[in-house]
């Protein structure tokens, strides 16, 4: 096993390494001196084609950590678990609820929730709030949010007796890999808001992340308004206060990454798929 802590990126919107798919979505390979995990899937099994094509056998997965209940960071499971029914898969009991995206007065209310196969899956494990899995792994969930959510999070709704109602993203954890002496927090799409995520690890670990590897979902298919561009502006100044190195992807967008990275220079990165870090 590895020292150090190596991290893939399998797949996400934007083209990285040669011969990789780019698909909306998310998921990362680490290798840990204790483990091979996959924070995520992915959209489809697309994922899977980018392991292979990069080398990489998830055959020795031995842990999956699913962000949240979106079919992005989902799709891939199945295929997974049929590929390694023996890797342990973490999800908060919540994720298998009914989330759905409103796009619409026209098209309405489309399902984006996770396929209901996957909660039945033997080797699933459900979760209930913060876990520690052993000394490198950890599940990190929000409580109170004290900071906004993403504006973007509007359209993003919950079937709960019959109604569709805001979604409160409780069925969204992180992991936090503690290896290689670093610190690291991995989230899928900060849907909770970055700045409360990290408000959350501050008052559990008592410190900042070495490093946060996380989406923050600041994208929009259509131009910004002045208050969404001065959202982006804001949380890129808050997160400059943090002693943290910050890789993001996936959904928060390419406009919106631009914007951050003027303002956070070498302290924010771009991971495309098939993308490599080392910590």
């Amino acid at each position: 096993m590895t020292e150090s802590v190596k991290i893939t990126n399998l797949i996400e919107n934007t083209e990285g390494a040669a011969g990789c798919i780019a698909a909306h979505g998310l998921c990362f390979y680490v290798e840990t001196p204790g483990h091979r995990l996959l924070s995520d899937l992915g959209p489809s099994a697309d994922t899977l084609t980018n392991a292979a094509h990069l080398g990489i056998d998830l055959t020795q997965v031995d842990t999956v950590i699913l962000s949240h209940g979106h079919y992005d960071h989902s799709g891939g499971i199945l295929p997974f678990a049929a590929l390694n029914p023996k890797a342990s898969i973490y999800m908060q009991e919540s994720a298998a609820g009914g989330y759905y995206a409103y796009d619409g007065a026209e098209k309405g209310m489309r399902y984006i929730g996770i396929d209901p196969a996957i909660a039945e899956l033997p080797q699933v494990i459900r979760v209930r709030g913060d876990l520690t899995i052993d000394d490198e792994l950890s599940l990190l969930t929000v409580g109170k949010r004290i900071r906004p959510v993403p504006s973007t999070n509007r359209s993003l709704m919950m079937k709960r007796d019959e109604r569709y109602v805001q979604d409160d993203f409780a069925h969204e954890q992180m992991l936090v890999v503690s290896a290689g002496g670093k610190h690291i927090l991995l989230s899928g799409c900060a849907h909770n808001g970055i700045l409360n995520i990290l408000s959350a690890y501050e008052a559990k670990y008592g410190c900042d992340p070495d490093i946060v590897i996380s989406g923050f979902h600041l994208m929009k298919h259509a131009e910004y308004t002045a208050d969404e561009r001065r959202e982006i502006e804001e949380i890129a100044q808050e997160l400059l206060k943090y002693s943290t190195l910050f890789y993001t992807c996936h959904c928060t967008g390419v406009p919106a990454y631009e914007q951050m990275k003027e303002i956070m220079g070498d302290r924010l990165h771009y991971v495309h798929s098939g993308e490599e870090i080392r910590c």
